[in-house]
């Protein structure tokens, strides 16, 4: 028998991968053209959450973005990964741990933050983001992937990749004000609910 850590949800599909694309456009949008302190609302800042107890942004920060490259990438990466899984786990599947992994990655990013000193202003669904692409290289392990529309890559070969720019790149300090350690708490908390809700290891699935 299934714990309920374990337990499945009855499938349904209702494209809220599409839902979460346009609410953080909308997002974007109402913080550009009409309030741009929505921004620094809703990003997830260690002393406004500290001092001011903004605990939503644990959540909201990934609805949050800098700017319209940053937004275009996450949403462009969410359409491409999130659709694929959505369809093969269902609606609730899916955004069950969409935003338990992106909660959980600002979270661990809060308290990294905390420990160090650092009163940052993160904000992204690139978490999140990192978290689908994994579930996805673990659902579809064959599946190609053209890097920069040309380059064809495996999903898994692509985490891989990924993993080891972003853990260089974090332990370098290089990316400027990129969140590298945000995507790898998306990666790890992607990996251990494959690994305790799904019961799926995600290596086997590579290289099986």
């Amino acid at each position: 028998m299934n714990s309920i850590i374990n337990r499945k949800f009855r499938y349904t599909y209702s494209n809220a991968t599409l839902m979460l694309i346009v609410a953080n456009c909308v997002v974007y949008l109402v913080a550009y053209l009409v309030y741009p302190a929505l921004t620094y609302i809703l990003s997830l800042i260690p002393s406004a959450i500290i001092y001011g107890h903004y605990y939503w942004q644990f959540v909201t920060y990934m609805f949050a973005h800098s700017g319209m490259w940053h937004l275009f990438s996450n949403m462009l990466g969410l359409f491409i990964f999130g659709t694929a899984v959505e369809r093969t786990v269902g609606t609730r599947e899916f955004l069950l741990f969409y935003f338990l992994t992106g909660t959980l990655s600002g979270i661990a990013s809060f308290f990294v933050y905390l420990f160090t000193g650092t009163n940052a202003i993160l904000l992204g669904a690139s978490g999140a983001l990192y978290a689908v692409m994994l579930l996805f290289s673990v659902l579809y392990p064959r599946a190609i992937i053209y890097l920069f529309g040309i380059f064809p890559v495996r999903a898994p070969v692509l985490v891989i990749l990924y993993f080891i720019i972003e853990l260089y790149s974090q332990m370098g300090s290089y990316g400027g004000s990129v969140a590298h350690m945000t995507h790898l708490f998306g990666l790890l908390f992607a990996a251990l609910y494959c690994v305790i809700r799904m019961r799926i290891k995600p290596w086997q699935a590579w290289f099986s």
